[in-house]
């Protein structure tokens, strides 16, 4: 009997990981736009020695900012090998290739434990599965989460963004930023 249940149990955890990977195929790439990205690194109040992880990093643009501008350490997680590439060469030519990498591999699967800083533009249920992860990170850790945040986990504060006056693109709308500081608040660790 004892092993029938553990074999139903490693079947039902196949199942659940083969589905999230399928899901995280169907999450398209939607760059957040760079005075979003900067004011994400903002709110994040990055210093010296954090380690940033992006987790759907697509071209890898939150990783190379906060690499720009704050010279962080920082990992970029994408499924997309094409994106990671790309994200690759992106580092390359903005000369920061020796403070970011770029991984294909699963976002929920992936071991975050270094991260002092978390960037998120995922999908809800992308975030919700993540949150034990995130909840384990170490106190005072930061989670940026754009336009999506994460049930039953009461934000440090929310902040809107407003989009430049001067951009008339289709994507020149307001953003919502959701953070949260690991064990600043109760439920949060």
């Amino acid at each position: 009997m004892q092993l029938g249940i553990r074999a139903i149990s490693v079947w039902a955890m196949f199942v659940l990981t083969s589905t999230a990977a399928r899901a995280q195929d169907t999450i398209p790439f939607v760059p957040s736009p760079m005075h979003v990205v900067q004011r994400m690194l903002e709110v994040a109040e990055i210093k010296k020695g954090d380690i940033l992880y992006d987790m759907g990093s697509g071209d890898g643009r939150i990783v190379i900012e906060a690499a720009k501008k704050y010279g962080v350490r920082g990992v970029g997680i994408d499924l997309n090998l094409e994106l990671v590439a790309k994200a690759r060469d992106n580092a390359a030519r903005e000369g920061v290739s020796h403070l970011v990498e770029f991984r294909a591999q699963d976002g929920l699967t992936v071991d975050i434990s270094e991260a002092t800083v978390v960037t998120l533009y995922m999908f809800k249920w992308f975030n919700n599965a993540l949150r034990p992860k995130l909840q384990k990170l170490k106190p005072g850790s930061r989670v940026i989460a754009h336009d999506f945040d994460i049930d039953d986990w009461k934000p440090t504060r929310i902040e809107y963004v407003e989009p430049p006056k001067d951009d008339p693109s289709e994507y020149a709308e307001s953003r919502t930023l959701y953070i949260w500081k690991v064990g600043s608040i109760p439920g949060s660790s």
